[in-house]
């Protein structure tokens, strides 16, 4: 069974932190570019951060730089997204995604969904007082 699954969201105050856990099951993410993408009710899904699979090369948002933090550990086939600071707008369901680097024309992966293959169910993130 080739999956992704989300883990660690839930509820947290304003200035806190989470961190999110996504663990590929059923094929291995050495590969594999990954992204962190959210979706804010009322609101389209849009791209958080992502890292290459050969450079480790880390794009973000402008609206969560310098407060999330993208990696991955491909030996336990595992990606995270670190996430400090946390502030009301940054509640959404949160998503990971992967991409085959052989799919990416010049290797480099972006924050635009559709450029991803496998996506995982979605963790929900409130970040409230």
């Amino acid at each position: 069974q080739v999956q992704l699954v989300e883990s660690g969201g839930g509820l947290v105050q304003p200035g806190g932190s989470l961190r999110l856990s996504c663990a590929a099951s059923g094929f291995t993410l050495d590969y594999y570019a990954i992204g962190w993408f959210r979706q804010a009710p009322g609101k389209e899904r849009e791209g958080v951060s992502c890292i290459s699979s050969s450079d480790g090369s880390t794009y973000y948002a402008d609206s969560v730089k310098g407060r999330f933090t993208i990696s991955r550990d491909n030996a336990k086939n595992t990606m995270y997204l670190q996430m400090n600071s946390l502030k009301p707008e940054d509640t959404a369901v949160y998503y990971c995604a992967a991409v085959g680097s052989w799919s990416l024309a010049d290797g480099t992966p972006t924050l635009s969904e559709s450029g991803y293959d496998l996506w995982g169910q979605g963790t929900q993130v409130t970040v409230s007082s």
